[in-house]
C-alpha cells in the first residue's frame, strides 16, 4: 500500500508541488478508510459548516460587507477554494489511477464494508458531513450573491 502512495506522489510531482501534497493527503485518507469505517476514527464537522447546516440562508452575520467577507473566508477555509468561472482544471491522470487502485485495494480489506459502516455509525456520520458541506456551499453562494447585491468587494 505504501508503494502505491509513493507512486501517486511521484506521479503528481511533475505538475506542481501542491499536487504532490494533495495526492499524499488523499493517500492517507484512503489508507485510514478501514479505521473510519469501523468507527475507530471520527470525522469532525467544522463549526462553520455546522452553523451553515442550521441556517444556510439566514441573515445573521450579514450586517456589513466586512462580516460577509469574513464569513466567506471562513467557509472557504473549511470547503476549499470557490468555483472560478473559466478556470481550466487539469486532472492528474496518474494520480487519479493510483487513487482508484488504492481505494480498490483498501475497500477489499473489509468484508461487508457497507454493513460495517452502517453498524459502526460511519455511514450516517458521512451523510451528515456531506449535508454540512452542501449547506456550506449554499451558504457561500448566498453570501456571494448578497455581497454582489450590496456592492461589497469580496
Amino acid at each position: 500500500m505504501l508503494t502505491l502512495i509513493a507512486f501517486a506522489a511521484q506521479a503528481a510531482a511533475t505538475p506542481a508541488q501542491s499536487d504532490t501534497r494533495q495526492v499524499l493527503q488523499r493517500g492517507g485518507q484512503i489508507a485510514s478508510r478501514p479505521i473510519v469505517d469501523m468507527g475507530a476514527k471520527k470525522t469532525e464537522i467544522p463549526p462553520v459548516l455546522q452553523r451553515a447546516a442550521v441556517s444556510p440562508y439566514g441573515t445573521a452575520g450579514t450586517a456589513s460587507c466586512k462580516q460577509i467577507r469574513s464569513s466567506i473566508a471562513d467557509l472557504s477555509a473549511a470547503l476549499g477554494p470557490d468555483f472560478q468561472a473559466g478556470a481550466n482544471t487539469k486532472e492528474n491522470r496518474a494520480g487519479k489511477l493510483a487513487e482508484a487502485g488504492g481505494k480498490t485495494l483498501v475497500n477489499g480489506l473489509l468484508p461487508f464494508r457497507s454493513l460495517v459502516r452502517e453498524i459502526s455509525g460511519a455511514a450516517p456520520a458521512e451523510r451528515r458531513l456531506n449535508a454540512a458541506i452542501s449547506a456550506g456551499h449554499a451558504r457561500r453562494g448566498y453570501l456571494r450573491g448578497l455581497a454582489a447585491a450590496r456592492r461589497c468587494r469580496v
